[in-house]
């Protein structure tokens, strides 16, 4: 629902007000039973809690961010949010470029990982709407091939996919390890130098020095007023 949560993010930003911009329809569903639906989904994939870092923290790169950016930037974001599409990752990500990503795939890893836990039905319409997240952010192109591509994600999508599992409590190289960053798709020096471009822009502090990563968020965080982290 990419093009939905950019009506409300670049609406609601303006008054710092996501959940009256839902209200306001901004989205442009015809009837109620459609913007109460799609307003529950986005809500529970993106909070819109001024008062969550983590949103407090996506509000800001989506600010700063490029046109290209935030596709890239909506799915980091929800990734925490929805186990699906987290645990959809590796049959993603690990699939060579040029290759198919075939639905069945997904479907396969769903019912490996929650057997018997949904319907057949469901689980076609769940491997679907979890293809249709990656085509959005780039990590998938064609209507019907599914042909597994690589999104090219700046700084500022590094920068949230480090920040995330920072606020979740991960250190060091277990923050490069983690769903968010692998979600990525590219390489750990890619990450690095990508680290190292936020850092020269204060979003972040990286140092690597003799294996050991050193990464905080600290002066994004008291720019943001966030605390106790």
């Amino acid at each position: 629902m990419f093009a939905e949560l950019s009506r409300v993010m670049d609406h609601g930003i303006q008054k710092d007000s996501f959940l009256d911009a839902l209200s306001d329809n901004v989205i442009n569903k015809r009837t109620k039973s459609n913007l109460s639906k799609t307003s529950h989904l986005l809500t529970k994939l993106y909070g819109f809690n001024n008062q969550d870092p983590a949103f407090k923290c996506f509000k800001y790169l989506w600010g700063l961010a490029e046109a290209n950016d935030k596709p890239i930037l909506a799915l980091i974001c929800s990734i925490g949010n929805d186990y699906l599409l987290s645990e959809s990752i590796p049959t993603v990500i690990e699939t060579h470029i040029g290759d198919k990503v075939a639905i069945h795939k997904i479907e396969e890893n769903i019912e490996a990982l929650h057997p018997k836990l949904f319907t057949e039905n469901t689980r076609r319409s769940a491997a679907q709407n979890i293809a249709s997240s990656w085509k959005q952010a780039g990590y998938i192109t064609g209507k019907v091939k599914n042909i597994r591509t690589q999104a090219n994600p700046s700084y500022l999508v590094v920068t949230l996919a480090l920040l995330l599992p920072y606020l979740n409590g991960d250190k060091g190289d277990f923050i490069l390890s983690s769903k968010w960053v692998k979600a990525l798709g590219i390489s750990e020096s890619e990450i690095r130098d990508r680290a190292f471009e936020a850092a020269k822009r204060d979003l972040l502090q990286y140092q690597y020095a003799g294996s050991v990563t050193t990464i905080s968020f600290q002066n994004l965080l008291n720019k943001l007023d966030i605390h106790g982290i």
